[in-house]
């Protein structure tokens, strides 16, 4: 990856925003999720005047100029344009996952803190760059994954160190859709190209970045997830959505011990990552993690951590970014002792949790902002995660088990050396 170089010196410092100030927004990738982000960062701002979109970027010109026009603000197809202007305080990356490290560093360098959507990056190598850029420069770094903001996994995170199950077994978790269409294929627009002319001009090479040159394939433009060049498919997608959280829950968040993955292509024929695809870990901490997913197949198994002296149901209906009311403990009647009993009884019982509205997770970015404090997604987390999910995806393709080595920070194909 071209980009920043581990233990290069910081770059330049952002501005002190005082509590009065509006923190200045520059959106990077404006597609269909870009476009819902900065929807919801206009509206924090419509709300408390707390920040306001000064520039989008996209290599689409019509997506650029769309959002642009909808927000009153500037708009260009080059995204340095974005972090080298000294107004913008913040950048938003949206882009597809192999363009999020190198524009995150280089913003970063610029002084300019980041909300990144995930996955926070492609590839391990990244977020260990991420991760030390991040200590140098002393920039917030948020990886957007909205869920992690919700009541449920701090609940759960103190109903664990309460005791509520007592030591750590196992996490489940599962991502199931179906549709005819099959997961990632997107609206093709067929007008749109690198020989477009006015709004229909994409800068193919530019989006191309550091992945494999490639002629034209509007495919691979329009539903990149279904690639290996630019996505980890359902792991990087939407499992990441689960391992996150569960590092918010565990004690502490961790990197695994061993990974392996299985699936593959079983119905949908037009890509190359599995439509079916599961994953399970081990933690030197002494517990598990086992997910399962598939894209042609839409029944969720409930999102559960398992204890020796009781279990957490985290989401009865499984979907982990769906809404809860509350999580659900439920006592090992038959290992539990009087000292569990005398705390927590012996039957089944709820914990309620409170509904956050759907931008909590960028109010709490724009106070970290402010605060300089870390955000609920920080860059370690969202590392220990990516660990997971990148793990998986090398395991699969690969065919066989990988184990992480802690100590010299890489993954090995044999347990390492203790």
């Amino acid at each position: 990856m071209a980009g920043r170089a581990l233990g290069a010196r910081p770059g330049k410092t952002g501005r002190v925003i005082g509590a009065n100030d509006r923190i200045n927004i520059g959106a990077i990738g404006v597609g269909g999720r870009g476009s819902y982000l900065v929807d919801e960062f206009s509206g924090i701002g419509e709300r408390d005047n707390g920040c306001q979109i000064l520039a989008v970027c996209d290599v689409y010109r019509k997506r650029a100029r769309i959002n642009a026009e909808k927000h009153k603000c500037d708009s260009t197809l080059d995204y340095r344009e974005i972090i080298n202007r000294p107004d913008i305080d913040a950048v938003l990356i949206a882009t597809p996952d192999h363009w999020h490290a190198k524009i995150a560093l280089e913003a970063m360098d610029r002084g300019k803190d980041v909300y990144v959507e995930k996955p926070m990056c492609h590839t391990i190598e990244e977020a260990k760059q991420l991760s030390a850029t991040v200590r140098e420069t002393k920039r917030v770094l948020q990886v957007g994954s909205q869920t992690t903001s919700a009541d449920q996994w701090h609940k759960a995170k103190k109903a664990i160190a309460d005791g509520m199950i007592g030591p750590m077994l196992m996490s489940q978790g599962s991502y199931h859709r179906n549709s005819v269409e099959g997961e990632w294929n997107w609206k093709i627009d067929p007008e749109a190209g690198p020989e477009g002319s006015g709004d229909n001009y994409i800068d193919w090479k530019t989006w191309l970045g550091p992945a494999p040159k490639r002629a034209w394939d509007a495919d691979r433009y329009f539903r990149f997830r279904k690639y290996w060049d630019y996505s980890g498919g359902i792991a990087t997608d939407l499992f990441f959505h689960v391992v996150a959280p569960l590092n918010i829950c565990w004690p502490e968040p961790q990197f695994p011990h061993r990974v392996s993955a299985f699936g593959g292509i079983y119905v949908f024929k037009d890509r190359e990552v599995p439509d079916t695809f599961n994953l399970m870990a081990d933690f030197n901490k002494g517990h598990s993690l086992v997910l399962s997913s598939s894209m042609a197949n839409s029944q969720h198994i409930p999102g559960s951590i398992r204890g020796h002296q009781g279990t957490i149901i985290m989401v009865e209906h499984g979907q982990f970014e769906g809404k809860t009311d509350f999580i659900t403990v439920r006592p090992e009647r038959r290992v539990i002792d009087d000292t569990y009993r005398s705390k927590w009884g012996d039957k089944e019982f709820q914990i309620q949790v409170d509904e956050k509205p759907r931008w909590a997770h960028m109010q709490n970015f724009l106070d970290c902002v402010r605060s300089r404090e870390k955000p609920t997604l920080d860059v370690d987390t969202a590392f220990r995660a990516q660990v997971t999910i990148s793990m998986s995806v090398m395991s699969y393709r690969e065919g066989r088990v990988l184990y992480w080595d802690d100590k010299n920070m890489k993954v090995v194909p044999k347990p390492p050396k203790a």
